[in-house]
């Protein structure tokens, strides 16, 4: 057989069997490597990927990696859909637009499709979230009327409001992991910000008052203000100057998101943290609650995070735990008293 070499062809193993297509998240191809068949349905894949079919759905999938909308997310993000829309694109892709205007045809094959990844829930409502997103914006597009993923119900329990990291849990595991990874766990639990945020501030973000920092998640557009209180300083005071960032890797390194991930997971499997349902971005639940006891207003926590003030009572709800709303509630009326 002629071997003949065609660009951007993915391979997939899956059970024992190899698949081939005709690039990442595209058309499967048909026959043996080399063969005329094979080679035929990759130049009409190829064809049709030039002058896409505006009537099937992956159009409305590459319409919305095109869009402004999509170049606005952060670069964290875009990697993480990326992968997502190759695999609706693969799924649904030679769908008519039209099918998804039927939401009594379409919506139990949208369940089936989520509920592969029904043992891992946070991935099943995740790849829900970005097909959501995608049939918005056929939505958007005047493709279809409504959304027919809106309303099917999320697997994972996300209200996260009761979990947060204790005194004694930091404690524990500051007791057995590296001092890089305690200075992480220190100033996450001081500052509130998440991982990506955390990982780039630097010594150049301190000022005389306070931390000042764009945010990822806002696409820089919203400002974190942390003021420097005492607790905060000390914990600056505690981190040597290694590099421009203030975290750094045991190589004096800056760190990188994949590689903390690792070195965090490790610490909580030395302290025999590993079953419990503790994330490092729980960090930021301490940190709100600390806020919040100190009687921060609303607004001052949603400056303080960066978080957008009209749903900051809504996150608040979210990160503070029952029992420190409590003690704020006490500390005020004993105040009174």
């Amino acid at each position: 057989m002629v071997r003949i070499d065609l660009k951007g062809i993915a391979t997939v193993r899956s059970k024992g069997r190899v698949y081939h297509y005709a690039w990442r998240g595209g058309p499967r191809l048909r026959g043996e490597p080399g063969s005329p068949e094979f080679i035929v349905s990759y130049n009409t894949a190829i064809e049709e990927r030039r002058t896409p079919d505006k009537n099937r759905f992956r159009f409305v999938v590459m319409d919305y990696r095109a869009s402004g909308e999509y170049k606005k997310l952060a670069d964290s993000t875009r990697d993480q859909w990326s992968k997502w829309l190759d695999r609706i694109a693969e799924e649904f892709g030679d769908l008519r637009i039209a099918q998804f205007d039927r939401p009594e045809k379409i919506r139990p094959v949208i369940h089936r499709w989520r509920n592969r990844w029904r043992d891992t829930p946070r991935t099943a409502d995740y790849a829900l979230q970005v097909l959501s997103r995608v049939l918005a914006h056929a939505v958007d597009l005047g493709r279809i009327a409504g959304n027919p993923s809106e309303g099917i119900k999320h697997l994972y329990n996300n209200d996260r409001s009761e979990i947060i990291w204790t005194d004694t849990d930091l404690t524990h595991i500051k007791k057995n992991c590296s001092a890089e990874i305690a200075h992480a766990i220190d100033l996450a639990s001081h500052t509130g910000l998440r991982l990506g945020d955390l990982i780039r501030v630097a010594w150049s973000h301190v000022g005389d008052e306070a931390i000042v920092l764009s945010t990822g998640k806002s696409g820089h557009r919203r400002e974190a203000v942390i003021p420097l209180y005492n607790a905060l300083r000390d914990v600056l005071a505690r981190i040597p100057k290694r590099a421009t960032t203030i975290l750094t890797s045991s190589r004096k390194r800056p760190w990188t998101a994949d590689g903390f991930g690792s070195s965090f997971n490790k610490a909580k499997i030395d302290a025999g943290m590993s079953e419990r349902d503790l994330h490092f971005n729980d960090l930021r639940g301490t940190a709100a609650t600390k806020f919040y006891i100190a009687e921060f207003s609303m607004r001052e926590i949603a400056e303080t995070l960066a978080w957008e003030e009209d749903s900051v009572e809504k996150i608040i709800r979210r990160y503070v735990g029952r029992s420190a709303a409590i003690k704020a509630r006490i500390k005020k009326l004993e105040a009174k008293e």
